[in-house]
């Protein structure tokens, strides 16, 4: 029996996602299949009728991705309270014409984080970006002790959503303006870039270069390309960096047991997996 999955974004044609779950599908005995649904350009796309199209097609789930991660979530009744919290998925299983929504950007960032930077604490974080991930990242951070969060986005009511969603469950955040970015880092341990900047046909970094020095840490959500110029750059500038590679790992990982009930441990995989990223 083939267990079909797939994954529903913009602009994902460099997703690594449609070569990651047929192989934890052989790992496993299982023959999986993996399609992506791209809205670029698709006028008119609709995330919800894609999903519900593949449901009546026997897929077991699906992946979401940028941009509709919060749009998803907001359409489902069902979600747990944890999940809900998040306000976005990018992981929905088809259960007995039930759509149950997860969210493994969260449980990956921990897992990432921790597989990185062991029990260095988070303290005080820059995350630029509101979006989708960043909740999901938000919520990581806050469950990995962070002291508090210091939110810059490019729309500023949506920085601010999320800032006054993180202070109502108890996490310290507050919302950073273009002109105040560089203090913001100043007083930084760590960098987040939670934004799309830096992706393929996303050129770009989320911060002056001359903000960035000092802090102890920096991760970027953004694995194509793996070694973003703002990673190089927080590397060069001596900091510990965490890559994209990470949170893709083990997100994938996370949504593979959400989708089938199997458990399958990172070392299995990781060589190969880290190898199709210089592809």
């Amino acid at each position: 029996m083939t267990i079909q999955l797939g994954l529903i974004g913009e602009n994902i044609s460099k997703s690594r996602a449609p070569r990651l779950h047929p192989l934890l599908g052989r790992l496993c005995g299982l023959d999986v299949t993996y399609t992506p649904f791209d809205s670029e350009g698709v006028p008119g796309f609709d995330p919800m009728a894609t999903l519900q199209a593949r449901m009546d097609e026997g897929f077991k789930g699906l992946n979401v991705t940028h941009p509709y991660k919060t749009v998803v979530a907001a359409a489902l009744p069902n979600l747990r309270p944890r999940v809900r919290r998040l306000g976005s998925i990018n992981t929905v299983v088809f259960v007995d014409g039930q759509w149950i929504g997860a969210n493994t950007d969260h449980s990956g960032t921990i897992r990432g984080y921790r597989h990185v930077f062991g029990t260095l604490p988070a303290g005080r974080v820059l995350m630029m970006g509101a979006g989708g991930v960043s909740r999901a990242i938000a919520f990581a951070l806050q469950d990995l002790g962070v002291v508090e969060i210091l939110i810059h986005d490019l729309d500023d009511a949506r920085a601010h959503t999320l800032t006054q969603v993180l202070s109502d469950h108890g996490c310290a955040a507050r919302t950073v303006a273009a002109e105040d970015l560089r203090a913001a880092a100043a007083q930084a341990d760590g960098l987040v870039n939670a934004t799309p900047m830096g992706m393929y046909k996303h050129p770009g970094m989320p911060l002056p270069a001359d903000a960035i020095g000092g802090q102890r840490w920096a991760f970027d959500a953004v694995y194509t390309p793996l070694w973003t110029d703002f990673l190089r750059c927080c590397q060069d500038r001596g900091l510990a960096v965490m890559t994209g590679f990470e949170l893709f790992l083990f997100q994938g990982l996370d949504a593979f047991r959400c989708f089938t009930g199997i458990t399958v441990d990172e070392d299995e995989v990781r060589d190969e997996v880290a190898s199709w990223m210089a592809d």
